[in-house]
Formats: C-alpha cells, structure tokens, sequence
C-alpha cells in the first residue's frame, strides 16, 4: 500500500513554496475560506426537533476553524491539475507520509470520507446524549462530530481522492495574509512538472529536486489513453497505477507512452507520410469540396438530421 501523497501548487508561488531553505513550506487555509460552502457540515442529520438541536448547540457549539492543507492520493487528477495547478502550468509535490510522520508524530494525514448524507451514528448519539444525559455520550458525540466535519465532502468531490492535514494555529505562521506549514525536504520524494509548466519552471524545479535528493518528472497527455504519464530526468517513463508511480515495461520509443506488451513504437509514431496521402485520397469529403459539393451536402445531412 503506497503512503505517498501529492500537493497540487500553481506556478505562480513557486518562490514562496521553495523560499525557505531545506524546506517545502505550503498553504493552510481555514474551512470558512474553502471553495465548498458546506464544509464542516456534515456531522449529524439537522432534521431534529428543535429541543435535540437546541442540546446539539450546546454540548457542540460552533466547530472551531483550524487550519487545514489538503493533498491528493494521486498526481494524475486532470481537474486537479486544472483548478490547482493553473491548467497543468504548475507543479505537483510528492510527500512520503511515513517521513512526515518521523518529524510530526502527533499529527494524522486522513482520507475525506465522500458521502452525501451525515453519519445516522453521530445522530443516535446525539439522541442518547440529549435523552439519558450521560457525560461519555457527549464526549463521543464531541469527538466524532469534529472528525465527520473535516473529515466528509459530498460525492461531488471524490474526484479530489482528498486526504487532509488538520493543524493547531500555533503550528503555522502567517506571511501576507497567508497561512503557512513548513516541511521539512526529507519528507519529499518527487517533484512533477505540469505538461504545460513552462521552462524556467521546469529547470526550477529540476534544480529543487536535485538539491532535495528526489525524484524530478514532468506530466505528459498522450494520445493513445486518457491517463497522463510522467517522464523523469533520464527519460523513463511511468505511469500512476495501484496508488503509486512506477516505471512501465512497455512505452513507445519515440514518444515514450505506455503501450500495450511488446509494443515498441505506438501506432500514432508508426504514422508514415504514405499513410496521411493515402489517408487524404480516401477521405470521400475531399471528393466533394473538389467538386464544390461539400457545403451542400452538410446542409443536406443537417436538414435530414433534424427531422
């Protein structure tokens, strides 16, 4: 089971993230400044009589706002890389969570449990704290109401496959307006280029990694499958599988895409220029803008179609 996990970073920070010396320091935020309106929402079933709700209040009061830095278990979500990572133009940090462990024992990394409905556990005992008012039921319910609150998102964010970091406020600084954790560069073990990184972005992070003593790769889109694979600094390519990177025993030659065994040269490189002339004279809409009867047989098929 892999125990990496990966931190989408726009490029326009690179500065900020690789500032300090011997570290990789990151932003927390808290959930009020989320983009999901409904964080720490889902602790109990709200659908109460106003008496369970009015005890709920009471014995939980307002969730407290801790700062929070979240990662992925994987570093091929396209729409990760999309809305974090600037498009594909940023990076993506790749953080061993045993070494994280080593230099911050008293803190967990956890997965986000997507649901769309709260635990019914943290209802029924809300019920038994409000109705036998024994003080181990409103500790249970403290407890566990805290960790469904940052710890549960809708379905409608699995795709992040989220793990969070929840922090005290003594354990990070603020520069700028910004909430910031450092770790220390022992606990990275990669480094990863966005397709679209530009090149002073690409030797910037290329020399990061070097003086982190890890692995430096850049994401590429291939044209055979939808899964993005990663080239490192000698060209071996590797592709995201099982929950973590690993080198691949079948790739093209000449673009270096995972292929299928015993492929050596994929079917898009085997593209020959006889191919794209016998292509272009087999191609029957050719035919008919040479005749001047392309326009008019779209407009034909059109019609047809909207019947």
């Amino acid at each position: 089971m892999s125990n990496k996990i990966y931190k989408y970073i726009s490029p326009f920070v690179f500065d900020n993230v690789f500032a300090k010396e011997g570290f990789c320091t990151i932003k927390c935020s808290l959930p009020e400044d989320f983009n999901d309106p409904y964080e720490l929402f889902l602790t109990i079933n709200y659908l109460q009589e106003p008496e369970a709700l009015a005890f709920y209040k009471e014995v939980i009061g307002e969730i407290p706002q801790l700062p929070v830095t979240c990662f992925s278990r994987s570093p091929g979500v396209i729409p990760m890389w999309a809305h974090y990572a600037h498009n594909q133009k940023g990076f993506v940090i790749e953080i061993d969570e045993e070494k994280f462990k080593g230099h911050f024992p008293d803190y967990q990394i956890s997965d986000v449990d997507y649901r769309d409905e709260p635990n019914e556990g943290f209802t029924e005992l809300l019920h038994r704290g409000f109705r036998i008012m024994k003080p181990r039921y409103v500790y249970m319910l403290q407890r566990g109401v805290f960790s469904a609150a940052y710890y549960s998102k809708k379905c409608c964010w699995e795709y992040e496959q989220e793990k969070r970091l929840v922090l005290n406020k003594n354990d990070v600084y603020e520069i700028g307006g910004h909430l910031l954790f450092d770790i220390p560069e022992g606990c990275v073990t990669a480094i990863i280029s966005g397709a679209r990184s530009s090149q002073p972005i690409n030797e910037g992070l290329r020399e990061i990694a070097n003086s982190f003593n890890c692995n430096y790769l850049r994401m590429h889109i291939g044209k055979t499958s939808s899964n993005p694979y990663f080239i490192d600094g000698e060209e071996n390519p590797y592709c995201f599988e099982n929950g973590s990177l690993k080198t691949v025993d079948f790739y093209c030659g000449e673009c270096f895409e995972p292929t299928q065994e015993n492929v050596d040269i994929c079917a898009w490189c085997q593209i020959t220029e006889d191919h794209v002339v016998s292509a272009a004279e087999s191609n029957p809409f050719r035919r008919l803008a040479h005749f001047g009867l392309l326009d008019n047989y779209i407009k034909s098929m059109d019609e047809i179609g909207k019947k």
